[in-house]
């Protein structure tokens, strides 16, 4: 079982890092029927989700992180790309789950929509989907 945390806003960019995540997967042998899809807010709260479910009684083979934090005019992007990097690499270091960071940090929305598009060899989510496939059988 997969768990993925993905985050609703920017959800245009985020639906097709999920998209792209899930063919990664299915190319695989790992079916929809085995994932568990969590959505949250914002990317700010990926890592609680991650954490509550690292919590919960359920064994996953890893959890997969989608979001997609697009600088604006203010410094809001920086305090949460930050944020956000730093919750999941120290909640990584404490687990034997592996936790995968497939977490946009764009300059632009042309560079969010260029890696979530349909473009697998561009797509993130596919990326980081086949990068779960490869932990859970190598590691």
């Amino acid at each position: 079982m997969i768990a993925i945390v993905i985050s609703n806003f920017n959800q245009k960019v985020t639906d097709g890092l999920l998209n792209g995540c899930i063919k990664a997967l299915d190319k695989n042998d790992i079916s929809k029927d085995r994932l568990s899809i969590n959505r949250v807010p914002g990317a700010f709260e990926i890592p609680f989700k991650v954490n509550k479910i690292l919590q919960s009684k359920k064994k996953y083979d890893a959890i997969i992180t989608l979001g997609a934090i697009i600088k604006g005019e203010t410094d809001h992007y920086h305090f949460i790309s930050e944020a956000v990097t730093n919750a999941i690499i120290n909640i990584s270091a404490k687990t034997t789950t592996p936790v995968l960071f497939g977490v946009l940090t764009c300059q632009n929305k042309e560079l969010a929509f260029s890696r979530s598009g349909n473009n697998m060899n561009d797509n993130k989510g596919f990326e980081v989907g086949k990068a779960a496939i490869d932990i859970i059988r190598n590691c």
